[in-house]
């Protein structure tokens, strides 16, 4: 059984934003950023309140934005997903969950040093480029679920 209920279509998605995120840090780093789009598909807390499926996750709003910035600005994001993407993206939807990024909501690339916290949540780790933030103890349980 997945860690969240998707559709054929939101595998697809997932691909090619794993790609469009993060293609450039291999495998892993697809799967990371993975982890992340999942954990927001569960959790039921801060700004993922009203996400429910992979879709919503990456097609969030925030600020008047998208929350990726890949679907922002186009890039890579609406390019076909690949056989190999996608079997990256059912992995992260059929359990597949790994630190830095294994509990973490929140990642970015700061062109430097990973600062210790992002928007007040602490640094769980870093994978090359990107800085992945868990929620604070006791803010957003339901992540830490499944």
């Amino acid at each position: 059984m997945p860690r969240v209920n998707y559709r054929s279509y939101e595998v697809d998605e997932m691909a090619r934003m794993m790609r469009a995120e993060a293609e450039g840090e291999g495998k892993q780093g697809m799967l990371y950023v993975g982890n992340v789009i999942v954990n927001r598909c569960v959790a039921t807390c801060l700004d993922f309140k009203d996400v429910r499926t992979i879709h919503d996750v990456i097609f969030q709003v925030q600020g008047g934005n998208y929350s990726f910035e890949a679907v922002q600005k186009g890039n890579v994001f609406y390019q076909r997903a690949r056989t190999s993407e996608k079997r990256l993206a059912k992995q992260n939807l059929n359990y597949w969950r790994d630190y830095p990024a294994k509990f973490a909501l929140w990642y970015f690339n700061p062109h430097g040093p990973c600062p210790p916290t992002w928007y007040g949540q602490p640094h769980t780790g870093q994978f090359k480029e990107h800085c992945f933030y868990e929620p604070k103890p006791g803010t957003c349980d339901s992540v830490y679920s499944g």
